[in-house]
């Protein structure tokens, strides 16, 4: 098989290169608003942004417990312009180096602090977020299927509350509906109960909706164990970490109606060991699925089913690569040891298993429906 060039940030113009010239500026005044960091990080900020957009890839200059693998993971492409590496790499390097800036991983006031908490919190207590953990209380007056749908929709769409996609110039924020997938057919990769994996993506009203599928997922009988895989600290801008599992689940449980007994159940059902988390560090590697470790494969051979929730793990999952939109799923996932979904909204130029004609309509559009938010996917491989 021939494999398709990497999606890249050096042209002028692309969806990469906009995120780099416009929306990292963005996030890093939002961040430099939301702490009181000295000059030196702010400095070192507008460094980063500078070389980022104008200079060359430079190693990491800290002693981070993590330094050693990401000097691995970025050895080939020291030296190199920014604008000449692929977009996965360029992105990942990007917020390790970050993280450096910040602080996160030397001794002083910034160590361990997720720069990013500020804008999770805000997100996970907004007014769209309380009235979409209130809808749910509709959801006891549905009947099974009707419910089996509406947590899939949610599990979905959810994904469209990204906050490093809020800060794009051109997130559309609208739900013009999936262009493939079906949460039947979601659903009928479930047989026997067994281990459920979720690889989750952001927090807060993302990780809200990712953990009532988790709880469907069990009331149901459809897995008797699920594994939550999450980030094990800061990546990108709302990214879901051990502690936004605490404190998403928290405010869950504190509010009243069926967004409470549903943070309950979970509660309960982690205490009994029904729930595991798990933060393995190819999580934060600026590689391909196609490229996991064998411990972390060895995981996802012994699930009945995996699913990838939103943008990145589905660029991770299929290669984040300028394939053909109608390539197979079950092709572009052939790597992957198991039954697998993929619940997406897309927000980058990625795509694969669509219907030829469903490519035509869209891109007959004349929008940039790749990268609008306006759209979604369920994707699924047996």
């Amino acid at each position: 098989m021939v494999v398709a060039p990497w999606i890249g940030i050096g042209e002028p113009g692309s969806f990469g290169w906009r995120v780099f010239h416009e929306r990292h500026p963005v996030m890093i005044e939002r961040l430099c608003s939301a702490h009181p960091f000295g000059p030196d990080v702010r400095d070192g900020l507008s460094a980063l942004l500078r070389e980022s957009t104008e200079g060359d890839v430079a190693p990491l200059d800290d002693d981070a417990p993590d330094h050693q693998v990401w000097a691995e993971w970025a050895a080939d492409q020291l030296g190199r312009p920014w604008a000449e590496t692929s977009f996965l790499f360029a992105e990942s390097y990007f917020f390790r180096k970050l993280l450096a800036v910040t602080g996160f991983f030397a001794p002083g006031p910034w160590r361990g602090v997720d720069p990013f908490t500020p804008m999770k919190r805000a997100e996970l207590h907004n007014d769209a977020t309380a009235e979409t953990l209130k809808a749910l209380d509709e959801l006891p007056h549905l009947d099974g299927a009707e419910r089996d749908a509406a947590v899939v929709q949610a599990a979905v769409w959810g994904n469209q509350a990204d906050l490093a996609f809020q800060l794009s110039t051109d997130a559309g924020g609208g739900t013009s509906g999936l262009i493939s997938g079906s949460p039947e057919e979601f659903w009928s990769l479930f047989g026997e109960p067994g281990a459920v994996h979720l690889v989750a993506d952001n927090a807060a009203g993302e990780l809200a909706a990712d953990l009532v599928l988790v709880d469907r997922l069990l009331a149901t009988g459809r897995a008797g164990h699920v594994v939550l895989h999450v980030k094990p600290g800061p990546y990108y801008v709302s990214d879901a970490t051990p502690t936004d599992v605490l404190e998403v689940l928290n405010h869950l449980a504190g509010l009243p109606g069926e967004a409470g007994e549903i943070g309950a159940r979970v509660q309960n059902a982690l205490r009994a060991g029904d729930i595991s988390v798990r933060s393995h560090p190819f999580f934060c590697a600026p590689k391909e699925f196609s490229e996991m470790p064998r411990d972390l494969r060895a995981e996802f051979e012994s699930a009945a089913v995996t699913i990838f929730k939103g943008d990145l793990n589905y660029r991770r999952l299929v290669g984040d690569r300028h394939w053909p939109a109608t390539r197979p799923f079950a092709d572009a996932v052939s790597h992957f040891p198991g039954p697998v979904a993929a619940l997406r909204v897309l927000k980058s130029e990625v795509a694969v298993g669509l219907d030829v004609d469903v490519v035509s309509s869209l891109d007959a559009s004349d929008e940039p429906w790749r990268t609008t938010g306006a759209h979604a996917l369920i994707h699924t491989s047996r």
